[in-house]
């Protein structure tokens, strides 16, 4: 008889043993299961089946102005400054390509600021007792309507940033459609409490780690993508039980004060939450600095320049108030001698051109390998002279047909064409665009889509962020691996990086060693819509991480919970290491036990045993 006939026949014969066979086995399937999530899985996909015709269908009046693309009317204003001497509470609002107004938001003060923390603080109380299904509810809420309302949501944000539509459907709809997606789904599983190990001396206890509300969530937003920006967060936080104050750009305020505020509060006010749960804040540099300043937050997200993040910093350690800093990037596009260039070029277009370049990982270099340089440039060359710039609505005369739109700020232009000229005036070459079209400014703030090349790194605009249409073209001399990685790393930023290649493991190799938060091989922000991914740079692009579980863990307290194992199992202090010590048995009685829990010698471990049994007693 074999082994396995013998056991057989010993667990048919023997019903004890059978039984205790069976409770083994089934609980090692429970844990397989639990492993894989099953049951959590199982629960969220019947929530979703059974609430499906249950999410409620928001209602959100719309003004002219955001119901249709020739809504807004008034003659282009030769003055577009947000703050005007003779109205100083409020901030002038302004479509800047088109410089119509648009219409006036407060500027609050720091008062008012402290008065939206303490109204968000005070709803935060109930909202942290809600459930993960009341949460997720709010979020399809959300969803919903901006599947159905896609049309009104980009027009808006078009209208107050400029962009085209479509421009404003790839980086404010998807973007925010897929994190509130991957937060219904993933979200409750990412904060579930987590078991964490532990060692011999403590084998009596469970360990484990929870996450905990912050309470309020503080961020100041900058304003590419206002849509998204703020969203981005109001989701996680309402997610993870938090409320939040949102700081929104002076420059893109009309759009965020109004219809995305009321988005959010409609979402609340139908699922029976308090509204003043997410606060919006309308100011200057003033109303951010009473947000960092005030004690009511318990953690603040920045995203802008380094030069402001610093200041940020600063003024939020009186409080010791912790911070997340997204700062913005120089980032790195690779082509590879073995790329496939028609494959690339469209990438190398949406990189560089995308929101007219208002993009803080949009690519601002674009280093092609040496025998590919001169075909790449004649490609690029001609497909940017093609694009179409203009009002990016059918508005005031326009159609609405571009490729890009206008630039938020009318600064930037100023700060762009230096760029350029200091690069031209260092050996760069123009190929196309490279300075204003006066003609063009009439009634818009743009600048025309532009590609330099032979950049090099001693020039401003190699390692100064442009955030504008210019596509800066560096030759990676030899085709030389060794050559790329010392250009990518000649950058105080370090945000995001692509690296186009044919043969991926050695695009992956070159990668690795490139410093940044993040890398694509063979595709561009395509990171962001994995939204399980952290976001982040590190250098002067900032530090912390905003979305997938890192980002969401961030917004909560990391708890460390440590219970018995056993009922009645306790951890005791023994005799001679207890108070008052004994001087005699108290230290060698100490050493014995690090012997046996901590020495690789089997030898000392039973020498600590024998003192441990000599000196306990």
């Amino acid at each position: 008889m074999t082994l396995s006939d013998a056991l057989a026949t010993h667990l048919v014969t023997s019903p004890t043993t059978f039984t205790l066979f069976l409770v083994v086995v089934s609980w090692l399937l429970v844990q397989q299961l639990l492993s894989y999530n099953v049951f959590y899985w199982i629960r969220i996909y019947f929530e979703l089946l059974i609430t499906h015709r249950s999410v409620p269908i928001l209602k959100v009046a719309l003004e002219p102005s955001e119901a249709t693309d020739d809504g807004v009317s008034g003659e282009p204003s030769d003055d577009t400054s947000i703050f005007k001497a003779n109205q100083p509470n409020v901030i002038h609002c302004y479509d800047p390509s088109t410089r119509q107004l648009l219409g006036m938001v407060p500027r609050m003060t720091p008062e008012q600021v402290e008065d939206a923390c303490r109204k968000a603080k005070n709803a935060q109380v109930a909202w942290s007792q809600t459930t993960f299904a009341q949460r997720r509810l709010v979020l399809r809420t959300l969803q919903a309507y901006i599947v159905q309302h896609t049309t009104e949501v980009c027009r808006v944000s078009a209208r107050d940033s400029g962009k085209p539509p479509v421009d404003a459907l790839l980086g404010e709809v998807l973007t925010t459609c897929e994190k509130i997606r991957c937060l219904v789904y993933w979200g409750e599983l990412w904060l579930q409490p987590e078991s964490r190990p532990v060692g011999l001396i403590m084998a009596h206890k469970t360990a484990m780690v929870e996450y905990v509300p912050l309470g309020l969530i503080a961020t100041i937003a900058p304003w590419n993508y206002p849509f998204h920006n703020m969203m981005n967060h109001v989701v996680s936080a309402l997610l993870s039980g938090n409320a939040l104050v949102s700081k929104v750009s002076e420059h893109t305020s009309w759009s965020s004060a109004n219809l995305f505020t009321r988005l959010v509060q409609q979402a609340l006010i139908v699922n029976g939450h308090d509204p003043d749960l997410v606060q919006t804040v309308t100011g200057g540099p003033e109303a951010g600095e009473a947000l960092c300043r005030c004690k009511l937050v318990d953690k603040l997200i920045f995203t802008g320049s380094p030069a402001i993040g610093k200041l940020v910093m600063k003024t939020c350690s009186e409080t010791l108030t912790p911070v997340i800093l997204e700062l913005g990037g120089k980032d790195a596009m690779v082509i590879m001698d073995d790329c496939k260039l028609a494959d690339v070029v469209p990438w190398v277009m949406r990189g560089c051109f995308q929101n007219c370049g208002q993009n803080c990982v949009g690519i601002e270099r674009v280093l092609v390998y040496e025998s590919l340089y001169d075909e790449f440039i004649d490609a690029v060359t001609s497909k940017v002279k093609a694009l179409r710039q203009g009002v990016p609505l059918a508005a005031c005369g326009s159609d609405g047909s571009v490729d890009c739109g206008s630039m938020v700020m009318a600064t930037q232009l100023n700060h762009i064409q230096a760029l350029v000229d200091d690069a031209v005036k260092m050996g760069a070459r123009v190929l196309v665009g490279g300075s204003i079209d006066k003609s063009s400014n009439d009634n818009g703030q743009f600048y025309p889509p532009t590609v330099l090349a032979d950049v090099t790194p001693k020039m401003r605009i190699y390692q100064e962020e442009v955030f504008g249409p210019v596509m800066t073209i560096v030759k990676v001399v030899g085709d030389s691996d060794e050559v790329c990685l010392e250009l990518v790393n000649d950058s105080e930023f370090g945000l995001g990086s692509s690296v186009y290649c044919g043969d991926q493991k050695r695009g992956l190799a070159l990668g690795l060693k490139i410093r940044s938060g993040m890398c694509c091989i063979n595709d561009f922000g395509s990171n962001y819509l994995v939204q399980s991914l952290p976001f982040g740079g590190v250098g002067q692009s900032g530090f912390g991480r905003f979305g997938g579980v890192e980002g969401l863990r961030a917004l909560c307290l990391e708890r460390s919970i440590l219970t018995d194992r056993i009922p009645g199992v306790r951890t005791s202090i023994p005799s001679p290491i207890d108070y008052p010590i004994d001087k005699t048995k108290g230290f060698p009685f100490a050493s014995a036990l690090v012997q046996i829990l901590y020495s690789e010698s089997l030898w000392q471990k039973v020498k600590g045993i024998v003192n441990v049994i000599k000196f306990g007693k």
